[in-house]
This record gives structure tokens, C-alpha cells and sequence, in this order.
């Protein structure tokens, strides 16, 4: 059912202040900037009510945002905010130095992300899937071989393999061949138990040689796209009133700082509208953030890396100045990174604007 301009004006009246006081909110307190009576805003508030869209914690109380309404919000109704000449300059400052690595320009990242939303934030650089361009088998001994992969970054990873039982140099050539023929050009999860058993029918092996290099060969694949991810600001969950029991932040700080699960949810992740990603709520897999909403924004951190940055909060989190702010960073770190000639999201674009229009 599409929402009147009155109704869409209340509720987006009602997040804005349960965002600023974390109170619930009454007919009274919005009669004077909705210009209406407080009879007509209350049968407003019980539609909205009914339709989803407001809660009502307690039956004298106001009303609060529910998951829904915020996604609303978060889609239709709240006003993309210009960042402060301050803000941008404190942007910029902190992400001027190219000379940084990767890992400390990501820990660097994540408290200024935090310091500027004031929420817990995270950051990452994911790089791009990797394959074997080739392998080189080095035979040493009767019991001894080691095996090179060069991969297509460039990268290169190497096993010395020890024996318990003899080979021969043409034994270990077989494999050479073998792995040149049918495992390059393939990421991690294209190596299965089927080209494995296949491998080893063909090399005649018997003794778990081929499984051992393909063991070898993921594990390599794995920790070339592996990337750590920098957690910056748990603690300022404290600070949001919906956190004050200790269990309920405890819970949740140590979900944020742990990071091996947001981590692995990323790959499933496609960016929303404007290049960003907002799970608010029950949205959420995770338990430990049913509570809480997600913000996220990605950027192209050069040589074939994809980065994400995000911020975890109340599902009441202010949700215009986070976006703004997260795709602020994120177009910088695009540029920094990718270079200028980078591709821009949407909102990117947009907010890169609104900040010039301050200058």
C-alpha cells in the first residue's frame, strides 16, 4: 500500500527523532513540525502502526521505528547529507599518505571510519580469486622434491615435500606434466575429489603424491585471497543506550571484534542502490546483530582487490550520515588505491558533489 505524504512525513518525523534521543515518540512532540492536530498525527501513528512500519514498546508510550520503517527510511524517505567542510578535510588528511601498506592503511581506515560515525567500524581489502599460471617440480632426492607455483598475481608459493618411501626423477616429471595440464587456470574450489582421483589414476600414483600437491596447491590458492580484516571502535557500543545491558553488548563486541564471520558472509554480498548495503535488523543472519544494522560500502583497491568498508549500530543509527560518510571514504580510497581514473558508484558521485559544493 503506497504511503500518503502525511504518513511518510511522520514516519520519517519519528526516526529522526528516536535516532537523536533513543526515546519513543509521541503524538504531542511532533504535532508543531507536522503542522497537524495531535487526535489526527495518533490515527496516523496507529496506521502506521498496523501497516508495520511503527512499534509500540509499551502501551502508554510513543511509538519507535520497526525494522521495516527503517528500511523505508533508509530507501525512500531520509535526505542524503552534505558532509562538513571539516569532515571532508579530516577525510582527506587521513587518507593523503600513498605510501602506506595495504594492512596499516586498513587499520588506519577502520578508526577513522569509526571516529567519524562514531560507531564500530571494519575494514578490508579482499583480493581478487587467484589461479596457478604454473608449476615447477625441482627434484632434490630419492625422498625429497619441492614443488613452485606461480600464481596470476604474480605471487609465488613453494612445499618442500619429504618422503617416508623413494620416487623417481621421472616420476616426479609425471606430475610436473600433470599438474601443468590440469591445474592451472583453476581457483581453489574447481580443485575436487574428482580431479584428484582422476590425477592420480593418470599419474599411476598409489601413494597420495598427487593429493598431497593438490592439498598444497588450495591451501596456497586460499592464502592468496585471504585478507585480514581491521576492526576499529567496538567499544563504542557503550555508548548507544540499546547496549547498557552488559550480556547484549558483551555478545555483540565480541561478534564485531572476532570478524571471521562478516568476513565470510562478503562474497554473498551485492552492493544496494548507490553502491551501498544496509541490513538493519532481522535482515541480518548473524543472531548477534538482529539488534543492529549493517552499513557497508565497497571500493576498487587496485590490482584486481576489492575493498569494503562498514559500520555495525543500533538499527536507530543515523543512517543518511553514515552513508555519506562511508561512501565519502570509500570514493577516496578508490582514487588513492585504483587511481583517479577509477569507476565511482552512484553515490560516490554524489556525495564527491555535495562536498565540492562546499568549497
Amino acid at each position: 500500500m503506497e504511503l500518503s505524504a502525511r504518513k511518510k512525513k511522520i514516519l520519517t518525523a519519528i526516526v529522526e527523532s528516536y535516532i537523536a534521543t533513543a526515546e519513543p515518540v509521541g503524538s504531542k512532540a511532533l504535532a508543531e513540525t507536522i503542522g497537524c492536530s495531535s487526535a489526527t498525527i495518533r490515527n496516523e501513528m496507529a496506521e502506521l502502526t498496523a501497516m508495520g512500519y511503527l512499534e509500540q514498546p509499551h502501551t502508554s508510550a510513543g511509538r519507535v521505528p520497526s525494522p521495516a520503517g527503517y528500511r523505508l527510511y533508509v530507501n525512500e524517505l531520509m535526505e542524503r547529507q552534505k558532509l562538513s567542510e571539516e569532515e571532508t578535510a579530516a577525510i582527506n588528511e587521513q587518507l593523503a599518505s600513498k605510501q602506506k601498506q595495504i594492512d596499516e592503511l586498513m587499520a588506519e581506515v577502520g578508526q577513522l571510519t569509526s571516529s567519524m560515525t562514531q560507531y564500530p567500524a571494519y575494514a578490508m581489502a579482499l583480493r581478487a580469486t587467484a589461479a596457478v599460471k604454473r608449476f615447477d617440480f625441482l627434484y632434490i632426492d630419492a625422498n625429497t622434491f619441492i614443488v613452485v607455483a606461480l600464481l596470476t598475481d604474480n605471487t609465488v608459493k613453494n612445499k618442500l615435500v619429504h618422503l617416508p618411501f623413494t620416487v623417481s626423477q621421472e616420476q616426479v616429471q609425471t606430475l610436473s606434466t600433470l599438474f601443468n595440464a590440469h591445474f592451472t587456470g583453476v581457483t581453489d574450489a574447481d580443485i575436487t575429489d574428482s580431479l584428484i582421483r582422476s590425477t592420480e589414476r593418470a599419474a599411476g600414483d598409489t601413494y597420495g603424491l598427487v593429493a598431497v600437491v593438490a592439498a598444497f596447491t588450495m591451501e596456497a590458492l586460499a592464502d592468496a585471497r585471504s585478507a585480514p580484516m581491521r576492526v576499529a571502535g567496538a567499544s563504542r557500543l557503550l555508548n548507544q543506550p540499546e547496549f547498557r545491558d552488559p550480556d547484549k553488548a558483551h555478545a555483540l563486541m565480541s561478534f564485531i571484534q572476532s570478524g571471521d564471520r562478516l568476513l565470510s558472509d562478503l562474497p554473498d554480498i551485492a552492493p544496494e542502490q548507490d553502491g551501498l548495503r544496509v541490513t538493519i535488523g532481522p535482515e541480518n543472519l548473524a543472531e548477534e546483530l538482529r539488534d543492529s544494522s549493517v552499513v557497508m560500502a565497497s571500493y576498487d583497491a587496485g590490482g584486481g582487490m576489492r575493498g569494503y568498508i562498514g559500520v555495525v549500530g543500533p538499527t536507530r543509527m543515523d543512517y543518511s550520515s553514515v552513508a555519506a560518510k562511508l561512501s565519502y571514504i570509500a570514493a577516496g580510497l578508490s582514487r588513492l588505491l585504483a587511481g583517479p581514473d577509477a569507476p565511482e558508484g552512484l553515490n560516490n558521485k554524489l556525495v564527491l558533489k555535495e562536498a565540492n559544493d562546499h568549497e
